[in-house]
C-alpha cells in the first residue's frame, strides 16, 4: 500500500512526507545511508493502526535543504520539530529514527520534547568514537571532490552485515540505485553533522518514554552506541535484534515491528 507523497511548506522549507493509514501519528524518519523507501514494509504494517508519515530530512528526497551551508544536528532537529507541529503531533505522536534520523530525533526530543509523546531511536547513538567521526569527514571530502559515486560502494556495505549481502545480493543494487540519486552537498553536509554531534552532555534532559533499538551486528552505529545512549536516558528501554545490521526496516522488518509493538503496547509507567 503506497503512501501518498506530497510537499508540506515548514516556515521557508519544502519537505517531502509520504503519508498513509488513520489513527494517531507516526512520524518515521530515514537514515543518512536510505531513504523514506526504506520503510515501505514497516510503513504499510504500522498505516493499519496509525496515520504513518515518511519524512525526507532537508537536501533528500524533495526536500529542501536548509539555508545554513553546514546545518549541525540541532538545526535539523529544530527542523524536524517544527515538522512533526505541522503533522498535528502532540502526545499521542510517536517518532521513530533510524541512523542519522535517529540522532536528530534524539536531539529533538532534548530541544523539544513537548511535541510529541514516545520516542523509538533504531541503530543510532549519543556520539561517535574518534576513528569514526574521522571516517565521516574523509566520506564528505570524497562526495563533495567526486560525488555520491565516491562513496556508494562503500556506504552500501555498511547497511547489511556480510551474510546478508552474501544472500541477497538483490539488496545491494537497490540501495546503490537509491544512493546514487542522494544530493552529494546534503549528505556531505549530514556527514559533517555527525561527526561533530555529542549528545551526551544533553541526554539526561530527555523525557520522553523511549525504546532503542540495537542492531547485533550494526558495523555503523555498533551495538555499543545503542546501550551507550539508552544508559543515558532515564526512561528508556533496549530491544536488541539479533543478526541484523544498520536497517532493520529493510534487513529485519517483521522483527522490528515486534519490538514496536511491545513497546507502543505496554502501559505508560
Amino acid at each position: 500500500m503506497p503512501g501518498a507523497a506530497s510537499d508540506l511548506d515548514v516556515g521557508s522549507i519544502r519537505v517531502q512526507v509520504e503519508s498513509q493509514g488513520a489513527g494517531s501519528p507516526f512520524v518515521l524518519v530515514h537514515s543518512l545511508l536510505t531513504g523514506p523507501e526504506a520503510f515501505g514494509e514497516v510503513a504499510d504494517a504500522l498505516a493499519k493502526r496509525y496515520l504513518v508519515h515518511r519524512v525526507s530530512l532537508p537536501g533528500f528526497g524533495r526536500s529542501d535543504r536548509l539555508p545554513q551551508p553546514d546545518p549541525t544536528i540541532d538545526d535539523l532537529a529544530d527542523h524536524l520539530a517544527a515538522t512533526v507541529a505541522a503533522l498535528a503531533g502532540g502526545p499521542d505522536a510517536i517518532v521513530l529514527g533510524n541512523g542519522l534520523g535517529g540522532f536528530v530525533a534524539a536531539a529533538m526530543a532534548v530541544r523539544h520534547g513537548s511535541t510529541f509523546g514516545r520516542l523509538i531511536l533504531s541503530n543510532s547513538g549519543a556520539a561517535f568514537p574518534a576513528d569514526r567521526t574521522a571516517a565521516f569527514g574523509t566520506m564528505s571530502a570524497l562526495v563533495t571532490e567526486g560525488g555520491m559515486q565516491a562513496v556508494v560502494d562503500v556506504a552500501v556495505r555498511r547497511i547489511f552485515p556480510e551474510h546478508y549481502i552474501e544472500a541477497h545480493p538483490e539488496a545491494v543494487a537497490q540501495r546503490r540505485s537509491v544512493l546514487e540519486a542522494v544530493d552529494s552537498v546534503a549528505f556531505a553536509a549530514a556527514c559533517r553533522a555527525l561527526a561533530a554531534t555529542d549528545l551526551r552532555p544533553a541526554l539526561s534532559r530527555l523525557a520522553n518514554e523511549t525504546l532503542v533499538v540495537v542492531g547485533a551486528e550494526d558495523a555503523t552505529t555498533p551495538p555499543e552506541m545503542g546501550h551507550e545512549l539508552a544508559a543515558r536516558i532515564g526512561n528508556s528501554t533496549v530491544a536488541v535484534i539479533e543478526a541484523c545490521g544498520h536497517c532493520p526496516q529493510l534487513q529485519a522488518p517483521a522483527a522490528l515491528l515486534d519490538a514496536i509493538r511491545s513497546f507502543v503496547d505496554r502501559e505508560a509507567p
